[in-house]
């Protein structure tokens, strides 16, 4: 088994009002576009529909509503990058349960703007891997989960 890295597009309608130096913006429409990086751990079959369902759940109570009205954003500014560090932190909760490790999130506002947050550094899940064309199965397995362990171990220790 090699890593398997997936990304997803979501898309969700909203308004905001962002307040600048104590005064409330106007209310404006945008259409989302949440893409999202997301690392396998698993060596188990999960389907993509899975992951999306539970990732969409997230955007069900933002879809088509203000945002300023609701938890969090009727705490905090609803800025890009606001609402793209609120999603970062669900979405990424959510996938840990499922055996996903979310390694970057893009919102973007319109086409041209968006905010990115990476949660692995270029280096976080590279791994060296000998050739495994001359190893028998049983020991393919072993070197795949010795990694796939790794990985963890190293998420692990980053979310500590």
């Amino acid at each position: 088994m090699k890593f398997e890295q997936y990304q997803f597009k979501f898309y969700l309608n909203a308004n905001h009002a962002i307040e600048i130096n104590g005064h409330l913006g106007q209310i404006h429409p945008h259409t989302w576009e949440i893409s999202i990086a997301t690392l396998k751990l698993s060596e188990k079959f999960i389907s993509f529909h899975d992951v999306e369902i539970i990732v969409e759940k997230i955007f069900e109570e933002y879809q088509d509503k203000f945002l300023n009205k609701i938890p969090p954003f009727d705490r905090i500014n609803p800025t890009l990058e606001n609402i793209c560090e609120v999603f970062k932190d669900k979405i990424s909760s959510i996938l840990e349960g499922a055996d996903w490790k979310l390694l970057k999130i893009e919102v973007s506002e319109t086409p041209a703007r968006s905010y990115v947050i990476s949660l692995s550094g270029e280096d976080d899940f590279t791994v060296q891997v000998p050739n495994t064309a001359e190893l028998d199965p049983r020991s393919k397995e072993a070197l795949i989960t010795e990694i796939i362990n790794e990985c963890h171990h190293r998420s692990t220790i980053d979310s500590l």
